[in-house]
C-alpha cells in the first residue's frame, strides 16, 4: 500500500485505542466493567452494535456465498421482514432479558432454572462461541496477507516467522488494548466511535463501486447470464441451487425466532439505561444496518461482475493466477506437488465468456471451473490429497475478495478500505473475546465460590480471563483448518449451543412452564445432534469416508441418504461424496432445533411440580424495586394497532415516529410492495429477467442509498449526544458491590438485599 494509505489507517486506529484507554477512569465496579453501568443510550448501543456485529469474516462469508448463488434468493429473504419487525418493535426477548437485570446469560439460567444448568450451559455456550469466533482472527489474518500482498513467511532478527501467526497475534493484542482498561465501557465507546467513522467509509466505497462498475452494462448482464434453475437474479428460477437455498432461508427464519435470546447476556443487551431504551436500540438497528447492507451488497455483486465479465478477462486471469499461487503455498505441503500444481494452473488460457453467445454459466461450469478442476486432478485421489484439495478450494473462494480488491482499488481508497477492515476486526474480536471471558468468570468460576470476590479481585480476574481467551483464539486460529463455507461452519459450530438453547431461553423468559429437566434434555438432544454432525463434517474426507469405503458401505449408505432426501428434492439432496459430508449444516441445525424443542417440552411436562415465579424474575409487581416496569397499554379498539407494533406508555413522540417509520418502511414498503405485490404480479404474469435486474437496482441500491445517507447523518448526531451523556451518567452512577452476578435461591444477591429492605417475600425454590 502507498504511504498515504498507511496514514489513513494509523491515525483513526490510534484515536480508537486512545478512547479505550481513557475509559478506564469510569470503571468503579463489576457492573461498569460488564454492562457499562447499565446507563447506555439507544444511539451509542445501536452504533456500537453495528461494528461489533459486522466483521471481516462477515464480509468474506457473504461474498463467498453470494458468489455461488447470486441475489435471487434475496427476494425470498423479504419473507423474514415481518419477523424482524415484530421482534424489533416488540423488544422480543431483549426487553424481558433487560428486565431480569442479569449480568450474564448464566445468571439468568440460575435464577430461572438452577446452578448446575448455569455451569453446564455456560460451558457449552462458551466452547461453541469460542471455537466459532476463533476462526475470525484466522480469516481476518489471511484477508490482510492477501490484501496487502504480504509473504507467508517474514524474517525477524534472522528468524523465519509465519506471517499468519504474527498478524493473528497482533490483532489479538489490539483487542486486549481495548478490553483491559474498561471492559464493556471501552468496547461500547470504541465500537460506537468506529461505527460513526464507518458510515462515511460505506458511502465512499459504495459510491466508487457503483460508478466504476455500471449496473446496466456490466453487473446486470452478468447476473442474468445463468443456466435455468440457477438464476442469480430471478427468484422464481433457483430450484437447482444447493446449500444456500429456500430451505436454508426457512431454517434461518426459525433459528432467528427460536434463538433470539440465546446469545444475549454478555453483549450490549444488558447495558441500556432502561428496558425501554434497550428496546429502542433494537428498533433503531433496522435503520442502522442500511448502509452496511448496501456496501456488502455492492462488494459482492462487484466481485461477480469483475470475475465474470469479458471486458475484465485479462485482468481477472492475472488475479486468479496470483490467487492460486498464494493459496497453493498455504494449502499444499509437498513443494514438488505445489510446483506441479502451479505449472498446471499456468497452462490455463484466459477465460473469455461472451454473454449472449456462449452457453450461460452454472454452478458446475463457470469461469472458475478450469482452475478448480485442475487443482482437483492434481491434488485429489488420496485422503491427504482430498484434504489438501478441500483446503485449496475453500481458500480460493474466500481469498478471492482481498486479491481482487488489491488489484482494483486506487490509492486512498485502498487505505480507507483497510481502515474499515481493521476497525471491524478490532470491534468484533474484542467483543467476542470479552463475551467468552466474562462468561467463563461469571458463569463457570463464580458459581463455585462460596465467598464473593471483592470488586478489585473481580475486575482483576475478568481482565486475566480475557488474556486466556485471547491465547485460546490464537492457538485455534493457528491449528484449526476450516474446510466448509464460512456460513456453513458457523451454523454447525454455533449449533452446538443453539441446537438446544432456544426453548431454554424462550420458555424461560415468557412462560412459567419449564424446568431444569427439560432444559438439560434440550441440551442433550439438540446440542448432541449438532456435535455428531460437526464431527462427521470435520472428519469426513480424511477418516469417515475412507472407513466406510474400506467396509464396502458407501453404496448402501448413499442409496439410503438419497431415498430419505428424495421427497424434499431439489431443496434437500443427500448424495454420497468423497470430499464433503452429504448433509449440510443448515439441515443438521434444523434437526437439532426440532430435537431440542421436543426434549424440553416432554422433559418439563413429565417432571414440573409447580409454575415458576416469573414476576420475581422480571422484577414486576412487588418485585419492581428499581421502578423500571411500566404497565402495558390495555387491549382496546383504539389501542389494538399500537399494541401490535409494540407502542407502550413509555413512548415519547420521537419514539412513536421511529416506531411508525420502521413499520412503514419494513412492513408496508419492503414486505407489502417489494415482496407481496411483486409476488402476486409474477404469479399472474411472470417478469422477464431484465425486469428483475431493474427491480434489484431500484430496491436494493437506489432506495437503500437514499435512506442510508439520511440514517448516516441521523446516527452521527444521535451517537455524539449519547456518548457525551454516557460519560455524564457513568460519573454520577453509584455502584452496588452486591450486583456482581452471584445468585442465591433463584435470586441475585443484589435483589435479595433490595427485597429484604422492602419486606418483599421471596418464594421458595421452584425446582
Amino acid at each position: 500500500m502507498h504511504w498515504i494509505d498507511w496514514i489513513i489507517v494509523f491515525v483513526p486506529v490510534s484515536v480508537v485505542l486512545g478512547l479505550a484507554v481513557y475509559s478506564r477512569r469510569y470503571v468503579r465496579g463489576v457492573v461498569d466493567f460488564l454492562a457499562a453501568g447499565r446507563v447506555a443510550g439507544r444511539y451509542v448501543l445501536s452504533a456500537g452494535d453495528l461494528t461489533s456485529g459486522l466483521s471481516v469474516i462477515t464480509l468474506v462469508a457473504l461474498v463467498e456465498a453470494k458468489y455461488q448463488v447470486g441475489y435471487a434468493l434475496t427476494f425470498w429473504e423479504y419473507m423474514m421482514v415481518p419477523v424482524w419487525v415484530a421482534m424489533g418493535l416488540t423488544g422480543y426477548c431483549v426487553y424481558r432479558f433487560r428486565e431480569t437485570r442479569s449480568l450474564s446469560i448464566g445468571q439468568f439460567l440460575e435464577m430461572r432454572y438452577n446452578r448446575p444448568l448455569r455451569i453446564v450451559a455456560a460451558g457449552l455456550r462458551t466452547f461453541s462461541e469460542m471455537v466459532t469466533n476463533a476462526i475470525g482472527p484466522a480469516v481476518a489474518a489471511n484477508f490482510f496477507i492477501y490484501y496487502i500482498g504480504l509473504p507467508h513467511q517474514l524474517s525477524l532478527f534472522g528468524i523465519n516467522m509465519p506471517t499468519f501467526g504474527l498478524i493473528v497475534a497482533l490483532s489479538l493484542c489490539l483487542c486486549m488494548l481495548v478490553i483491559w482498561p474498561g471492559g464493556r465501557i471501552s468496547l461500547l465507546i470504541s465500537d460506537a466511535f468506529q461505527g460513526l467513522m464507518s458510515y462515511p467509509i460505506f458511502v465512499i466505497v459504495a459510491g466508487y463501486i457503483f460508478l466504476h462498475f455500471g449496473w446496466n452494462d456490466t453487473i446486470g448482464p452478468v447476473m442474468m447470464d445463468r443456466v435455468q434453475g440457477e438464476s442469480f437474479i430471478n427468484p422464481f428460477d433457483i430450484e437447482k441451487l444447493r446449500d444456500f437455498n429456500i430451505f436454508a432461508l426457512v431454517v434461518t427464519i426459525l433459528g432467528n425466532v427460536l434463538n433470539r435470546a440465546s446469545w444475549i447476556g454478555n453483549d450490549t443487551t444488558n447495558c441500556g439505561r432502561t428496558p425501554h431504551e434497550q428496546k429502542m436500540a433494537g428498533i433503531l438497528g433496522t435503520w442502522r444496518a442500511l448502509y452496511a447492507q448496501l456496501m456488502l451488497l455492492l462488494i459482492a455483486v462487484m466481485m461477480i461482475a469483475l470475475m465474470t465479465h469479458q471486458k475484465f478477462a485479462d485482468q481477472t486471469h492475472d488475479i486468479r493466477l496470483e490467487l492460486t499461487a498464494k493459496v497453493a503455498e498455504e494449502a499444499v505441503v509437498d513443494p514438488r506437488l505445489r510446483e506441479q500444481l502451479n505449472a498446471n494452473l499456468s497452462q490455463i488460457p484466459v477465460q473469455k465468456h461472451r454473454i449472449g453467445e456462449d452457453t450461460p454459466l452454472s454452478r458446475e461450469e463457470n469461469i472458475d471451473t478450469p482452475y478448480i478442476e485442475t487443482a482437483r486432478s492434481t491434488l485429489a485421489g488420496t485422503p491427504q490429497g482430498n484434504l489438501e484439495f478441500q483446503k485449496f478450494r475453500t481458500l480460493y473462494h474466500q481469498m478471492m475478495l482481498p486479491v481482487a480488491l488489491k488489484n482494483i482499488l486506487p490509492v486512498g481508497l485502498m487505505g480507507l478500505f483497510c481502515l474499515l477492515m481493521i476497525m471491524l476486526l478490532i470491534s468484533t474480536d474484542d467483543s467476542r473475546v470479552f463475551n467468552a471471558s466474562s462468561t467463563i468468570i461469571q458463569d463457570i468460576i463464580l458459581p463455585f465460590r462460596k465467598k464473593t470476590f471483592t470488586p478489585k479481585q473481580h475486575l482483576r480476574v475478568l481482565r486475566l480471563s480475557s488474556v486466556g481467551v485471547c491465547l485460546f483464539f490464537f492457538f485455534v486460529s493457528i491449528f484449526f483448518v476450516q474446510l466448509d463455507y464460512i456460513m456453513m461452519f458457523t451454523v454447525i459450530m454455533t449449533g452446538l449451543w443453539l441446537g438446544g438453547a432456544g426453548p431454554i431461553m424462550i420458555f424461560g423468559l415468557y412462560s412459567r412452564f419449564g424446568n431444569s429437566v427439560g432444559a438439560f434434555g434440550s441440551l442433550i438432544f439438540g446440542s448432541g445432534l449438532s456435535l455428531v454432525g460437526l464431527l462427521l463434517q470435520r472428519n469426513w474426507a480424511e477418516t469417515v469416508y475412507p472407513w466406510l469405503d474400506a467396509r464396502g458401505w458407501v453404496e448402501a449408505i448413499g442409496h439410503l441418504l438419497e431415498n430419505v432426501s428424495s421427497p424434499f428434492n431439489p431443496y434437500i439432496v443427500w448424495q454420497m461424496n468423497a470430499v464433503k459430508f452429504p448433509i449440510n449444516s443448515y439441515e443438521l441445525y434444523f434437526m437439532a432445533m426440532v430435537s431440542g424443542i421436543a426434549a424440553y417440552v416432554i422433559g418439563s411436562a413429565l417432571t414440573q411440580r409447580r409454575p415458576f415465579n416469573l414476576d420475581r424474575l422480571l422484577h414486576r409487581g412487588v418485585y419492581d424495586v428499581a421502578h423500571e416496569y411500566k404497565e402495558p397499554l390495555k387491549w382496546t379498539i383504539g389501542n389494538a394497532f399500537k399494541k401490535l407494533i409494540g407502542i407502550t406508555p413509555e413512548y415519547t413522540l420521537g419514539d412513536r415516529i421511529i416506531a411508525w417509520s420502521v413499520f412503514g418502511y419494513a412492513l408496508i414498503y419492503k414486505f407489502g410492495l417489494c415482496f407481496c405485490g411483486v409476488l402476486l404480479w409474477n404469479l399472474i404474469s411472470p417478469w422477464p429477467k431484465q425486469w428483475w435486474s431493474h427491480y434489484f437496482l431500484v430496491t436494493s441500491l437506489c432506495v437503500t442509498a437514499v435512506l442510508g445517507i439520511i440514517s448516516t447523518v441521523w446516527f452521527f448526531i444521535g451517537g455524539i449526544i449519547d456518548i457525551r451523556k454516557l460519560f455524564r451518567d457513568l460519573t454520577a452512577r453509584i455502584d452496588d458491590p452486591l450486583d456482581n452476578g452471584m445468585v442465591e435461591g433463584h435470586v441475585s444477591l443484589a435483589d435479595k438485599a433490595a427485597f429484604e429492605a422492602k419486606g418483599v417475600p421471596v418464594s421458595k425454590d421452584e425446582e
